[in-house]
């Protein structure tokens, strides 16, 4: 395969930035960089626009620091939620991977960065929080939480039911006890006043009758004279 060399105009990943010279296939190079504008022919006439692409490039990547440096800040704030499905047991169905992470922060935060920015070593596969790694720039990094969440509902507490009822059942049960043992506590303590009421009864003093009601002074002289008192008999005289 034929190589020829060629003047890149744009940042190309994995290939080279601007005012790089570097060689490609002849194909690659005439099909798609030289159509698409991100290299130019490596000629005498070309080299003199080196400068100028060293320029723009110094440009750009001050531009993207500046840009990936105030990211870095406000991404270190940020919490990304990541929802995945589980089973039963709370295990994940499959894993969270760099582009699950990367459309999450397109969706929740409106942040586009490419996916291989985020550098996940494995998949998260454990449900929770994480810290991951973020390669923005080469000389700029960040971390950002990721909170993996299950939206799988959690199952009806079945067996929770039953529990809670005999709960109920043993509360009321000593509720119960405990109203009885009251009652059957008034009971001994009536029983245990009771000889000490006959006591007091038998010690007490009798009541009194009620006084008979004096008759009015009217009547008794009414009575004096309707039975006049009888005349004493004479004394007999002494004999001389």
């Amino acid at each position: 395969m034929s190589k020829t060399e060629v003047i890149l105009t744009s940042n190309i990943v994995g290939l080279g930035a601007e005012s790089d010279q570097v060689k490609v296939a002849a194909g690659y190079a005439r099909n798609y960089l030289f159509p698409q504008g991100m290299a130019i022919p490596l000629t005498h006439a070309n080299k003199r626009r080196i400068e100028v692409l060293r320029q723009r490039r110094a440009e750009r990547e001050a531009h993207e620091f500046n840009t990936m440096a105030e990211l870095a800040k406000g991404v270190a704030k940020l919490i990304c939620v990541v929802t995945v499905k589980t089973g039963e047991d709370g295990k994940m169905f499959g894993a969270v991977t760099s582009g699950m992470v990367a459309d999450q922060l397109k969706h929740q935060f409106d942040i586009s960065l490419d996916k291989k920015k985020i550098n996940l070593e494995h998949p998260i596969r454990v449900l929770g929080e994480h810290e991951v790694e973020l390669r923005l720039h080469q000389e700029v990094k960040a971390t950002l939480k990721v909170r993996v969440e299950t939206s799988t509902p959690a199952p009806a507490p079945i067996a929770a039911a039953p529990a809670e009822a005999r709960r109920e059942e043993g509360r009321f049960e000593r509720r119960d006890r405990r109203g009885e043992g009251e009652k059957s506590a008034e009971k001994t303590e009536g029983a245990a006043r009771k000889p000490h009421a006959a006591k007091s009864e038998k010690g007490a003093r009798p009541e009194r009758p009620p006084r008979a009601e004096k008759t009015p002074r009217t009547e008794k002289l009414a009575k004096s004279e309707k039975a006049p008192k009888a005349e004493r008999a004479p004394k007999p005289e002494k004999a001389e």
